[in-house]
C-alpha cells in the first residue's frame, strides 16, 4: 500500500477511520474486561492507560457517587487537591449536562484543567471528570471528548452493577448496553443515503432489540465501479454492535486501497481474528460491480446467498469462503463473477428473515421466498422490499428471533 499523504482527503478519511478503530479496540477491550467481572481498580488502570497513551490526557480527576457523595477512583497528574474542595469547586458547574471548557474559569481549581466530562443517567449525576494538560486539535477535540465520555459511562454503568442485586443487575445492564451501543453506533457510523444514477437501491432494517449484529452498506469506489456488502455477526448486544462498528471502519478503509475482493476479504478476516481472538466471527456477502463492463464480482462468506432476478429466473450467489474471524487463513476462498444484463434484480438479506419458530417453517421458508421472488422480482427495491415485510408477516405467526436486514438493488 502507498504511504500516506496528509494533503490527500482519502488518506485523511482512511486516518480518521482507522483512529475511530482504535477507539473500538479500546472499548472493545474494557467491555471484555467488565464481562469477566474484572475489579475495579483494574478497569481504572485501563481507562488511565488508554487516556495517557492514546488521547495525550496529562492529568485526570475521575470522581464517581458514593453513598451520596463522590469519591476520586483515578487521580493522576497536576497538583493533588483534596476529594472535598475538589468537589466543592465542581458543584459550580452542576447545570453543565455536556463535556465543557473550563479552563478559564475563575475557580481557582477548575482553571487548572482544560475540560470538564459529567457523567447522567436521567436527571443524576453518577460521576465526573476533569481533565488537562489536554493534547488534541481542534478538529478532533468533539470527538475525542465524546469518546472520553462514552468509555468512562461504560466504566461507571459496569461499578454501578458490582453494586446491585442480580435481578436488577440483569434489567439495568440490559438497558443501559442499548444506550451505550446507541451511542457508540451514532458517533462512529456515519448514516447516510445513497443516490446513483446506475442503479436502484432500497433497504429495510429491523433490529431484534434496540441494538443489532446486522450491517449493510453500498459506497462508490470511483466513477465506474461500487461496492456493497451485506453482514451478521454471531452474538448480541453492544459487544456485537461494536465488532459490526468495527467491521464497517475496517472495511471502509480497505475498500478504497484494496482493489482485489479476495485481498479484501483475508485482511478483513485477520482483523476480526485479531479483535475477537476467535470467540465470535462474521458472516457476509461482499460485491463489486463495473458499470463499464457490466460484471459483479462477489464473495460469498457464509452467508445467505444473495438472489440474482430476471425474467423470471434466479440465480443465488453461493461462491466464496466460510464465515470470518474463526480461522488464521480461510480454507478456501473462490470469487465469482457474473455479467449483469440490465433491469436485474440483486436480493441481499440477513438470517433473520427465516429464522422464526420452528411450527413456522412449513408457511414461510427458503422455497417460498424464491417464489415470492420470481413472482415479485420486477418492482421497484423499495416496493418489493415493503412486499416482502407484508408478506412474511401476514403468513408467519411468532415474531422473528434475530435482526432482519434488507438490501435490494436494481442494475439499470
Amino acid at each position: 500500500m502507498e504511504s500516506f499523504n496528509p494533503n490527500n482527503s482519502e488518506d485523511e478519511l482512511i486516518r480518521l477511520l482507522l483512529k475511530r478503530q482504535s477507539e473500538l479496540n479500546s472499548l472493545l477491550e474494557v467491555t471484555r474486561a467488565i464481562n469477566k467481572n474484572t475489579s475495579t481498580q483494574v478497569l481504572v488502570e485501563m481507562l488511565e492507560v488508554i487516556l495517557k497513551n492514546y488521547l495525550a490526557v496529562g492529568s485526570l480527576r475521575f470522581l464517581i457517587e458514593k453513598f451520596g457523595s463522590y469519591t476520586a477512583v483515578s487521580k493522576y497528574g497536576g497538583g493533588f487537591e483534596g476529594n472535598l474542595p475538589l468537589y466543592k469547586s465542581c458543584k459550580k458547574l452542576n447545570k453543565f449536562k455536556l463535556p465543557t471548557r473550563i479552563a478559564d474559569h475563575a475557580d481557582p481549581i477548575l482553571s487548572t484543567y482544560d475540560y470538564f466530562i459529567p457523567i447522567y443517567h436521567k436527571s443524576k449525576l453518577l460521576a465526573f471528570a476533569l481533565v488537562g494538560d489536554f493534547n488534541t486539535t481542534e478538529e478532533m477535540v468533539d470527538n475525542d471528548l465524546a469518546f472520553i465520555q462514552t468509555l468512562m459511562n461504560v466504566i461507571v454503568v459496569a461499578l454501578e452493577n458490582k453494586k446491585l442485586f442480580r435481578e436488577r443487575i440483569e434489567a439495568e445492564r440490559f438497558q443501559r448496553e442499548m444506550e451505550l451501543a446507541v451511542e457508540v453506533q451514532n458517533m462512529l457510523i456515519p448514516q447516510r443515503l445513497h443516490m446513483e444514477t446506475g442503479v436502484e437501491i432500497g433497504s429495510r432494517y429491523l433490529p431484534h432489540q434496540n441494538i443489532g449484529g446486522d450491517y449493510f452498506d453500498f459506497m462508490r469506489l470511483n466513477e465506474k465501479e461500487f461496492l456493497w456488502c451485506i453482514a451478521d455477526v454471531s452474538g448480541k448486544g453492544i459487544s456485537a454492535a461494536l465488532l459490526m462498528a468495527n467491521f464497517q471502519a475496517s472495511l471502509r478503509a480497505w475498500a478504497t486501497v484494496e482493489a482485489d475482493l479476495t485481498a479484501l476479504i483475508e485482511r478483513l478476516n485477520q482483523i476480526v481474528l485479531k479483535i475477537t481472538k476467535g470467540e465470535k466471527f462474521i458472516t457476509l456477502f461482499l460485491a463489486k460491480y463495473n458499470e463499464e463492463t457490466r460484471k459483479l464480482d462477489y464473495i460469498n462468506a457464509g452467508h445467505n446467498p444473495s438472489i440474482l432476478y430476471l425474467n423470471g429466473e434466479i440465480v443465488p450467489l453461493k461462491l466464496g469462503t466460510t464465515m470470518i474471524g474463526v480461522f488464521d487463513e480461510l480454507p478456501f476462498l473462490n470469487q465469482g463473477q457474473i455479467d449483469i444484463d440490465p433491469g436485474t434484480l440483486i436480493f441481499n438479506y440477513t438470517d433473520g428473515l427465516l429464522d422464526y419458530e420452528p411450527e413456522d417453517a412449513k408457511v414461510w421458508n427458503e422455497d417460498i421466498l424464491m417464489d415470492f421472488i420470481i413472482q415479485n422480482g420486477d418492482l421497484h427495491p423499495d416496493k418489493f422490499n415493503q412486499k416482502l415485510l407484508n408478506e412474511s408477516s401476514m403468513v408467519v405467526k411468532s415474531k422473528a428471533i434475530d435482526d432482519i436486514t434488507l438490501l435490494t438493488l436494481r442494475i439499470l
